[in-house]
């Protein structure tokens, strides 16, 4: 699952612009025709309804040739402006300032401002403004019958416009506020959306992870009866015996996880007391890999100030195994794991001396999400699904984490970095 991009948080819907834009067309039309042929008053009826016509084209274009139900932030501001300079001939030709119909000019402006950029709706009430302007010293007379003409005193030709450049001003900061807030809900509602999705998924992993408990029995019990036999033939013979000890050890501690995710895939792994700091936890994870790794391990505490004291976390203590694990089988010669902590924020970096992360990943940022390949070929056997990454992400994060990763210099390896609040680590 993806976050909701912002770009289209900036859009307005399609289908229900063109019904709003036939609304006001029709609205057009009946008042010409009731001006015209009901009340008989003159005025130039027929370019009226020409540009209305024009109008309706530009709406039958967007219908059938715009494919995309969401119109972006752009092209909505060039239509709703096309709105506001038709809107604007129609009360050049019918009255001006004085056309009883002129607040109409504010509404796309008003319209737009919930569902477009703040930028957008500079343009559009500049726009109207320059508009109303225009229409105050220049336009035709207003529809009247026979020889009467309407009149209105010098004061309050000014006054009209003044008036409604007052409630643009506000009607469309209110409505700028009032899409930002539905914004921020709408980001909301992506992120638990997301994170419900990440929920579920781990809850399917849980279930196959007990699936496959269940099915690597069998083999690793083959395996163990096979080092057994192993011991008493060469047990006798410094060289091999420490590796068959090794083999042993970490066959046990395979069947005792494999045994805990069959009964019950979330049962605690208990190599670790409660209530310890970050260190600890770091220290016994390093400690089991350089016990079965070949490669260099640095771990660099002397910026680890705060020593904060924190409840054991199952979820931490597999996450922060997974990426030191990752750090050691892509690594060359060296993992360093760096420790950082001060009054406000604990950070772990875990660097490696590998090849570094798919440059397209990084670029795309699609490191964390499952099941994913670079597409880069020579890259697929190296980095495989991401589904350890995935799990690794979505656990530190439920765990109030910010997790980012990035390469260093060409060639010269990755870098994780997972940071918290002092005051969301003490909650976990």
């Amino acid at each position: 699952m993806k976050f909701t991009k912002a770009s289209n948080l900036y859009s307005l819907n399609k289908l229900t612009y063109v019904k709003l834009r036939w609304i006001a067309y029709a609205g057009q039309l009946a008042a010409i025709f009731i001006v015209q042929f009901l009340l008989n008053f003159k005025f130039n009826y027929i370019l009226c309804i020409s540009i209305i016509f024009f109008s309706i084209l530009t709406n039958l274009y967007l219908y059938f040739k715009i494919k995309e139900n969401q119109i972006n932030n752009s092209i909505s501001t060039i239509y709703l402006s096309f709105d506001i300079i038709q809107l604007g001939i129609l009360l050049f030709l019918t009255g001006g300032i004085t056309n009883p119909f002129v607040f109409l000019i504010i509404i796309p402006a008003v319209f737009s401002s919930q569902y477009l950029t703040l930028n957008s709706s500079i343009i559009l009430s500049s726009l109207i403004i320059i508009i109303l302007m225009f229409l105050t010293f220049y336009h035709f007379d207003l529809p009247h019958p026979g020889e009467l003409h309407f009149h209105a005193p010098e004061y309050y030709l000014y006054a009209i416009p003044t008036s409604i450049i007052i409630g643009l001003v506000f009607l469309v900061y209110f409505a700028v506020k009032f899409g930002e807030e539905n914004r921020i809900r709408q980001k909301a509602y992506d992120k638990i959306q997301e994170l419900m999705a990440k929920e579920n998924e781990l809850i399917s992993l849980g279930g196959q992870a007990a699936a496959a408990a269940h099915s690597l029995g069998t083999p690793l019990s083959t395996i163990l009866l096979t080092v057994k036999e192993l011991q008493k033939e060469f047990g006798n013979k410094d060289k091999i015996k420490k590796d068959l000890d090794l083999l042993v050890s970490q066959s046990n501690r395979c069947a005792e996880i494999l045994k805990k995710l069959s009964i019950n895939p979330r049962v605690d792994d208990n190599f670790l007391d409660t209530n310890l700091d970050i260190y600890d936890y770091l220290n016994e994870i390093i400690r089991t890999y350089k016990e079965i790794s070949k490669k260099k391990f640095i771990f660099d505490t002397k910026n680890f100030k705060n020593k904060l004291k924190i409840t054991k976390s199952t979820e931490i203590i597999y996450a922060l195994r997974n990426f030191v694990g990752n750090a050691n089988k892509f690594s060359k010669n060296e993992v360093k794991i760096i420790l950082i902590s001060d009054k406000k924020y604990t950070e772990i970096i875990v660097k490696d001396d590998g090849p570094g992360f798919p440059k397209d990943l990084i670029e795309k940022s699609k490191l964390g999400e499952p099941y994913i390949r670079s597409a880069n070929e020579k890259n697929i056997s190296k980095y495989g699904l991401g589904l350890g990454t995935f799990i690794g992400k979505t656990l530190l994060e439920k765990n109030y984490a910010n997790i980012s990763f990035l390469n260093l210099d060409e060639g010269k390896g990755a870098e994780v970095r997972i940071k918290w609040e002092n005051k969301n680590l003490i909650k976990i």
